[in-house]
């Protein structure tokens, strides 16, 4: 049975997750990661949802303020044997609600081209790609999107 924790970054589970995380994006952005690492830490992660399957954490993402109305999900991450269960979709939609309960109006986030996998997944829930914003402008393997949250309807 899966279920949704809201936490913070302090979780040791969410920190192992995001290393096994970091691991993965080490494989696939290559000489790259050093300039995403930088920019993918997780202090400043007040608002971490964290999905398990019985009693084991198997999936994460987390909220950073951005600017103005908008939170950035950060650390998006699943477990490779869980993957294609509609996981990374329930964390989604969570911070999606998080995000609107607080107040806030959109969702930004950045991923790399070579993961095609959150971009299906962001494309296939409503955002939208935007120009890249800070600190990923002319940064060739980053795609930036939004989606607007305050009156989400997930389907």
């Amino acid at each position: 049975m899966l279920t949704l924790l809201r936490t913070t970054s302090a979780s040791k589970d969410f920190q192992g997750l995001v290393a096994l995380l970091d691991s993965d994006l080490a494989e696939r952005d290559g000489e790259e990661h050093s300039f995403y690492h930088q920019y993918n830490g997780i202090k400043g992660l007040d608002r971490v949802v964290l999905a398990y399957y019985d009693g084991t954490a198997v999936g994460c993402g987390g909220l950073k303020r951005y600017k103005g109305d908008s939170l950035e999900i950060k650390r998006m991450y699943t477990l490779p044997d869980f993957r294609g269960k509609g996981i990374a979709r329930q964390i989604l939609a969570e911070l999606e609600s998080w995000t609107a309960a607080d107040g806030f109006t959109y969702c930004v986030l950045e991923t790399g081209k070579r993961n095609p996998e959150a971009i299906g997944l962001y494309r296939k829930y409503g955002y939208r790609e935007i120009p890249n914003f800070e600190p990923y402008i002319g940064i060739e393997n980053s795609l930036c999107f939004q989606k607007r949250v305050s009156d989400n309807q997930l389907n």
